[in-house]
């Protein structure tokens, strides 16, 4: 299956928390990087997620907001991962951020040009991608 969402990581299972309808699933990306998604429990059983499956973590490139870092602003989303810009693509509207993660893995993020230009996004600067829980979604192969 092939899927349009642009950030689709492999990663382990690290740990999966029952809950009464919803599951927390924690995964360790293929360099280290941890990331938690939140997902029904009936997809955790149907998807035979365990502590050590092979998973991926699938994050559409709207679903990644940029922070920068250190800026002192506490937030609810679960996944607030530090990087480095690594490219800014600009578009009329919309600009494509590309972040390489402490881990060395990378996300990709479509904000506004607005936003990228508020934030004096550029190629080297500190920032955090920021996804919400819920946002991630988690797939197996077949």
């Amino acid at each position: 299956m092939f899927l349009s969402a642009r950030n689709q990581l492999k990663a382990t299972v690290a740990s999966v928390k029952q809950g009464a309808v919803n599951n927390e699933v924690s995964l360790r990306l293929e360099k280290g990087t941890m990331l938690t998604s939140i997902i029904t429990s009936t997809s955790c059983e149907n998807l035979g997620l365990k502590e050590g499956g092979e998973a991926y973590a699938v994050i559409k490139a709207s679903n990644v907001m940029i922070g920068e870092c250190g800026g002192g602003l506490r937030l609810s989303a679960r996944n607030q991962l530090k990087g480095v810009v690594k490219a800014v693509i600009e578009g009329a509207v919309n600009c494509e951020v590309e972040v390489t993660l402490e881990g060395g893995e990378e996300v990709t993020s479509i904000i506004t040009m607005a936003s990228a230009k508020k934030l004096a996004l550029a190629p080297g600067k500190a920032v955090s991608a920021i996804v919400k829980a819920s946002d991630v979604m988690v797939g197996v192969k077949e």
